[in-house]
């Protein structure tokens, strides 16, 4: 592909800006800018609408997420790691993106995430930084004392009728940990309800919150099935996008900027395609180089997790309902009413905790749901049963994107080198023993059968290796291939511009320096809230209290009842702290 194509090409106009992507961050991004009724707008989504119920129901998330229209259907090249599997990777395809498909899981991330992201050079994006912009984009119902209450995103919590939830919740307690009456206040550490992403029993999406307001303004415009192909540059200044739509291939012009919100995957793809990443790789393609950067589609990193199931001897779990009456029954009132089983996720109830003592803060998540079934919907156990999805939340395993080497429109190669650091087998072991340990508590003695996975001979760590190599899966949260920091390696600097070209920002979860403690949405829509600021030149947002939960013996302890609500009341500093769990990962004793 020639980087310069020469193609006859219709043109669609000016704006003020052009935004590339219509998914959680785009969709933000459009309303945010959007406010200016003097400034014009163009969103450009390669996917088509996503007017359907599959997306609206919750209860239905696994079929979007199966679905050609609404996914893109990327795989994975052969994890090296992994036995060699190939992974799948589904990505959102249409108006709101991933949160189209997604398991509407809302989750922060923990506050020492962010003051981990200025440590790394994401200057100005400390917890003091971010807080404020969570809260604005926030609208929930008796959410705390540092909660939004009047934002864009609806956050509500499930029904907890399934007696299952409060076992769970139970047994974190009876196993010594904290317990939070919310983990996304003031305390994220523990066991409690979970939060998730649903208005009036439907799902919320980045494409409901954001992008129909933006729209009804009629100062955005809105582009579906429009592939941009490259970002158009002239000299060092992005002018435009050159785009396929509908088989045409067109330009648009941008006058202030344009903003690439493709996500993990096609962000740094599309970056790559404009002759902007890595000299070689783009020689090798026959793209014109218009700017060395060679960490573009580098520090690619996810979040893995296992299912630890069990067997309910009482008809407790959802299994009943998992027949055709039973779900017919379920769509039904949802249809009528949009309340009832159809109207939740079913991730009710979670947890935040530390894989082992010299772990700060929490790195291991606990996604509960009271029947035994793959995320996917797929796979259902035959019979009642209840499990977690568990998995680490910072995985020191680092992969790439790279364009496919014949035809860089096509599908991108993905490499997530998932399981290759040794301190992400000690933390995945430590997922499945923490898990058993807690299903073992009294609280589920009145439900506990057998073990269904891994399953009771699976003992020794050669044993859960093998598990672990088998069932290993994707929790589709992807970050980090346009990396923002300050450093000569960054993607982009502190306020989301591209290295080295002028009038061309990045804000998604791509430029995330270090995935959070927790499911990413949340992460993404705060992070382009705040870049919405930052590119409209407004006076940025800061907390006047931001507090830092760290448990005071975290470095001698792996689990406590009580968390400390202030590291500064410990007479410490998140940089003190960071550089002494360095120190207890350097020295395997400890």
């Amino acid at each position: 592909m020639d980087g310069n194509c020469r193609m006859k090409l219709r043109d669609e106009g000016s704006y003020d800006y052009i935004i590339v992507g219509a998914g959680s961050a785009g969709c933000v991004l459009a309303r945010r800018l959007g406010e200016d009724r003097g400034v014009r707008i163009l969103v450009l989504e390669a996917g088509g609408n996503d007017n359907a119920t599959i997306i609206k129901m919750p209860a239905a998330l696994s079929i979007p997420m199966n679905t050609e229209r609404f996914n893109w259907g990327f795989k994975t090249e052969p994890e090296p790691f992994l036995d060699g599997r190939v992974m799948n990777l589904p990505r959102g395809k249409g108006l709101g993106g991933s949160s189209s498909i997604n398991g509407m899981c809302y989750v922060r991330g923990n506050p020492m995430d962010y003051e981990r992201w200025q440590a790394l050079g994401a200057s100005g994006w400390g917890w003091k930084n971010v807080l404020p912009y969570f809260e604005r984009m926030e609208c929930v119902r008796d959410g705390g004392v540092q909660r939004g209450t009047d934002g864009p995103l609806s956050v509500t919590r499930g029904a907890e009728k399934n007696p299952l939830y409060h076992s769970f919740v139970e047994a974190g307690r009876q196993a010594g940990y904290a317990v939070s009456d919310n983990m996304n206040d003031l305390q994220h550490e523990g066991f409690g309800p979970m939060e998730m992403t649903i208005r009036d029993g439907r799902r919320c999406s980045a494409a409901v919150a954001y992008l129909r307001p933006a729209i009804a303004g009629g100062n955005v415009r809105v582009m579906t099935h429009a592939r941009a192909r490259r970002i158009v540059v002239e000299g060092r200044k992005a002018s435009g996008v050159e785009f396929q739509h509908n088989g045409n291939h067109c330009i648009a012009h941008a006058r202030n900027g344009v903003i690439v919100s493709a996500g993990s995957i096609m962000s740094p793809v599309i970056l790559k395609r404009s002759g902007i990443g890595p000299a070689a790789e783009l020689g090798a393609r026959g793209i014109d180089l218009v700017h060395d950067l060679p960490a573009v589609g580098e520090n690619l990193m996810d979040h893995l997790e296992l299912y630890v199931q069990q067997e309910c001897t009482q008809p407790v779990s959802l299994y009943g309902s998992m027949g055709l009456i039973g779900k017919g029954l379920i769509g039904a009132r949802w249809l009528l009413r949009h309340d009832g089983l159809g109207a939740s996720n079913h991730f009710e109830a979670g947890a935040h905790i530390r894989s082992r003592a010299g772990i700060a803060y929490p790195d291991i998540q606990f996604h509960f749901l009271p029947l035994a079934i793959s995320y996917d919907g797929q796979t259902l156990a035959q019979g009642h049963g209840y499990q977690v999805h568990v998995g680490t939340k910072r995985s020191k395993s680092r992969g790439w994107v790279r364009l496919a080497p014949d035809d860089p429109m096509a599908s991108p190669r993905v490499c997530f080198n998932y399981m290759s650091h040794e301190d992400d087998w000690l933390e995945m072991r430590a997922c499945v023993r923490l898990s058993r340990e807690i299903f073992a508590q009294p609280a589920f003695d009145h439900f506990r059968g057998r073990e269904l996975a891994p399953g009771a001979d699976c003992i020794s760590d050669d044993a859960i290796d093998a598990f672990i190599k088998q069932k290993v899966e994707s929790a589709y949260h992807p970050c980090g291939t346009c990396r923002m920091g300050s450093d000569a390696q960054a993607v982009v600097s502190p306020d989301c511009r591209v290295n080295g070209v002028e009038s061309l920002r990045v804000v998604d979860s791509s430029i995330m320096p270090q995935a959070t403690a927790g499911d990413l949405n949340a992460p993404t829509i705060m992070l382009a809230e705040r870049a919405s600021d930052i590119i409209a030149g407004k006076p940025m947002l800061i907390a006047e209290t931001a507090a830092l939960p760290v448990d005071t013996n975290w470095e001698t302890c792996q689990r406590s009842a009580r968390i400390s609500f202030d590291l500064s009341r410990q007479g410490r500093s998140s940089a003190d702290v960071f550089l002494r769990e360095k120190q207890h990962q350097a020295t395997p004793s400890s």
